[in-house]
């Protein structure tokens, strides 16, 4: 794993069309996934896992993806289809974070889903750190049934986002940030 001493105030989303290989080996991504998972969970109730897409099942996801947004989508465009097939082609290493809420319990499911979210956005910090370009995505593949059946998501579970990871091969530019004095507001005395 690359060591790095970029400032998180430097991390932007590299779209995945922009991601090749190398990605990280199976230590570094390992490595990246322990970074992870250090997030805030109330009740350690770890309502969070991973899937790996690397390799034949980009490619085989890819097609389904492309099969059913033509049948759900009767007027995409070839331009949409052509990019929902290639959608996972680029990255080398794709991990699903998926949620698996526990119901029912004192901790509200809300907390549960903000504790997913941050470990997406933690798993974005270490790829940054660690030298690689990421992108978190949804989109149609994240809430498809079949396409999440077929990604190995259970239906009692539901997809964060599909953080894509690789070398750049064109850096982003930078986007307009919001002033944060113009967003803070100090609660009265």
């Amino acid at each position: 794993m690359m060591i790095s001493t970029l400032p998180l105030i430097s991390r932007i989303s590299t779209p995945c069309k922009y991601l090749a290989a190398p990605g990280p080996d199976r230590k570094c991504l390992m490595s990246l996934l322990a970074e992870a998972l250090h997030v805030p969970d109330h009740g350690r109730l770890r309502p969070w896992r991973f899937i790996l897409i690397e390799g034949e099942a980009r490619v085989r996801i890819g097609q389904l993806l492309f099969e059913r947004v033509q049948r759900a989508v009767p007027d995409a465009s070839a331009a949409r289809l052509e990019k929902e097939r290639t959608r996972f082609a680029f990255a080398p290493c794709i991990v699903a974070v998926v949620l698996n809420p526990v119901k029912g319990h004192k901790v509200p499911e809300i907390e549960q889903v903000l504790s997913g979210g941050a470990v997406c956005m933690n798993l974005l910090h270490a790829a940054h750190q660690a030298g690689f370009g990421a992108q978190w995505l949804t989109g149609f593949a994240a809430y498809d049934r079949d396409v999440l059946a077929a990604v190995g998501v259970a239906p009692t579970e539901s997809l964060l986002g599909y953080i894509h990871i690789g070398t750049r091969t064109e850096t982003p530019s930078e986007r307009d940030r919001p002033d944060p004095l113009a967003l803070l507001t100090i609660a009265a005395p």
